[in-house]
């Protein structure tokens, strides 16, 4: 009889993460930074000596979120900057490769979703709504990548992405960091936000 195939991946901090059955006592929120840290998004076709990371997005998220709706709740802004945290031991896939791995990608990226969520106080899954209003920040930080890190043009931009307020995106800019400067910014708004919830 076959071996079943190993399903869980050992972190940094020590922890025996199972990807298929993931719990929240396994989770660590310097594994997550550190593993995002690494992670390219566009899959690595930026401009620029150093990849713009999964982590580095996340804090754009969150900011983002947090000037359209300027009144959510914290524990909000904490889903939003995890919002793709699932992609430190899972990476960051163009959507169309998660298109076409199809509903086993989603169920893995949910699991895990889950016990992020539980770990740090959030509900399991977040209301549709506020998944939605992260959505959108999700796409404004998606238009402003595109624009000025992936070599796309503001009118394909808009089309794929939608065209921005621009109020809502004056002044961000953005700055690629080394790793090691993008996993501490990440690990500091997470501890903000987690002080301003207590």
């Amino acid at each position: 009889m076959a071996k079943a195939p190993r399903a869980w991946q050992r972190m940094l901090s020590g922890r025996r993460l199972d990807l298929l059955d993931p719990t929240p006592m396994d989770i660590e929120i310097e594994d997550i930074a550190h593993g995002l840290a690494f992670v390219a998004r566009w899959n690595g076709q930026t401009a620029g000596d150093f990849a713009y990371s999964v982590a580095e997005h996340s804090v754009l998220v969150e900011e983002i979120f947090g000037r359209l709706h300027p009144d959510a709740p914290v524990k909000w802004r904490l889903a939003a900057l995890l919002h793709d945290a699932p992609e430190y031991v899972i990476g960051d896939m163009i959507s169309p490769v998660k298109s076409a791995i199809g509903a086993n990608y989603g169920a893995l990226d949910d699991r895990l979703t889950a016990a992020i969520h539980i770990r740090f106080g959030l509900p399991a899954q977040i209301p549709i709504k506020v998944k939605k209003q992260i959505k959108k920040a999700d796409r404004i930080s998606a238009w402003l990548e595109a624009t000025q890190l992936a070599g796309f043009s503001v009118s394909e931009s808009n089309k794929f992405f939608g065209k921005p307020d621009a109020t809502v995106i004056s002044g961000l800019t953005l700055h690629l960091r080394p790793p090691v400067d993008v996993r501490a910014a990440f690990t500091h708004r997470h501890e903000e936000l987690l002080d301003l919830l207590s």
